[in-house]
């Protein structure tokens, strides 16, 4: 089956949130048998991602500890079939014809990671299910 396309998860260190988010997108949107992938990239991207992001997501068997933060880019934009910024400004990177949901909402991993998780999951259900009520 060919992918409609990609959700572009993004935060600003590619380090966190927007790894936390990729992760958890793509095992609900193969639960759901929704025909998209996750991807995720940062605005200024660290070298990895938060040691204790991957020791939470390994604590339910999702493993990141190889995942390398990269710098996103306009192509990535145009091309993702939804983007959703986790605190990112992107200024001048997004095309014009771009549409970019902002997650805001979500608080910083650094001042409480399951305040951060659980806000992530609860906009996730919501965009599986509006994903899915599309037939995308």
């Amino acid at each position: 089956m060919e992918l409609p396309g990609t959700v572009l998860f993004l935060c600003p260190h590619n380090a966190a949130k927007s790894v936390i988010a990729a992760a958890y997108f793509d095992i609900m949107a193969i639960e759901r048998g929704l025909p998209f992938r996750a991807d995720s990239a940062g605005t200024e991207p660290d070298d990895h991602p938060w040691p204790a992001v991957i020791a939470a997501l390994q604590a339910d068997d999702i493993d990141v500890a190889g995942y390398r933060p990269h710098h996103v880019t306009a192509e990535d934009l145009a091309h993702a079939h939804r983007v959703i910024s986790l605190g990112c400004t992107l200024d001048d990177l997004a095309p014009s014809t771009v549409q970019v949901d902002h997650w805001d909402d979500v608080p910083p991993p650094s001042r409480g990671l399951e305040a951060s998780r659980a806000a992530i999951m609860r906009r996730m259900d919501t965009l599986v299910a509006e994903l899915a009520d599309r037939g995308q």
